[in-house]
């Protein structure tokens, strides 16, 4: 059974920062491409970042420059450093394999907030 559990999220003001984790079983995690996603009030989910199993990082304009994206293959965790928060980057911040073809792997998300 695939799981994966995030955390890490929380309350912070504009220009602070969050380091958010997520834990992976049930998977190779090595060979699968990992992606942090989110999903604002009234809003659809969108891709954050995304790695691939070499190491090769995306991200979405809106965070370019201020998120990072990393992955340890032997603790199975993929990780989203973000700092310059503002808030517009309050949402559900979500993890799953990049692209995200897989439903039933999404988890619970944990949610950030940045309050101005």
């Amino acid at each position: 059974q695939v799981q994966l559990v995030e955390s890490g999220g929380g309350l912070v003001q504009a220009g602070g920062s969050l380091r958010l984790s997520c834990a992976a079983s049930g998977i190779i995690f090595s060979i699968n491409a990992m992606g942090w996603y989110r999903q604002a009030p009234g809003k659809q989910r969108e891709l954050v970042a995304g790695i691939s199993s070499g190491g090769t990082t995306n991200y979405a304009n809106s965070v370019k420059g201020r998120f990072t994206i990393s992955r340890d293959n032997a603790k199975k965790t993929v990780y989203l450093q973000m700092n310059s928060l503002k808030p517009e980057d309050t949402a559900v911040y979500y993890c799953n394999l990049y692209p995200a073809w897989v439903d039933a792997y999404w988890g619970q998300g944990t949610q950030v907030t940045v309050s101005s």
